[in-house]
């Protein structure tokens, strides 16, 4: 007999009169089990896959806003309805190898003129065609090391550590492109100490 539309039993009497009430309520666990792993699985994979990830910071390379082993969500959908913004946190894919996931801070946006040289970030735009040095509050230091010069195409980003002297970023692997972007640095969930949203910082340009 059926527990299905139309049936004279409830499952669980289903259950009981077929395989006697022990098992029938071991199989009714198991069901419910069953049922709500289904039901997890129809949010969390989605939201794991398509809108949030989690990272762990590794390395030195963004400290003192950053630190080791600290556990990020990553926003993963922002940035197909908006372009990056200068000061955004970002998690990306490392040029020289796609495998690995790098974390910076977007400095330079498309179709600009990023210059350092002799420790100042220097932008020119159209705002800006003689250029403006850039003001970061969130650095312990104002110096930046290295000498390059680049300008960026329609889908090209500077990238740049918050530890300016600890950090592999633009300075040695070139712009990062907008395809190579995995999402922006949204929540820091552990330590709980240090947990917080991130907002992304005003600049005087």
């Amino acid at each position: 007999m059926s527990f299905f539309h139309g049936s004279d039993h409830t499952p669980d009497q289903f259950w009981h009169r077929k395989f006697g009430p022990v098992v029938g309520a071991g199989i009714l666990f198991v069901l419910e089990i069953i049922q709500i792993l289904v039901f997890s699985a129809a949010i969390i994979i989605p939201i794991r896959y398509f809108l949030i990830q989690p990272f762990y910071v590794k390395g030195a390379s963004m400290e003192p806003n950053f630190y080791d082993h600290e556990y990020l969500l990553i926003d993963e959908i922002s940035y197909r309805f908006r372009e990056p913004k200068r000061g955004d946190i970002i998690v990306f894919r490392y040029p020289r190898n796609p495998s690995e996931f790098f974390i910076k801070r977007v400095v330079g946006l498309p179709g600009e003129t990023v210059e350092i040289l002799d420790g100042v970030v220097t932008l020119y735009n159209n705002e800006h065609p003689n250029g403006i040095r850039l003001e970061e509050s969130y650095l312990s230091g104002a110096y930046t090391p290295g000498r390059i010069k680049y300008v960026l195409g329609s889908d090209e980003y500077i990238v740049l550590g918050d530890n300016r002297d600890a950090s592999l970023d633009s300075r040695a692997f070139g712009p990062v492109k907008r395809d190579e972007l995995v999402g922006r640095v949204w929540i820091r969930g552990l330590p709980l100490n240090r947990a917080g949203i991130f907002e992304t910082p005003e600049y005087p340009l």
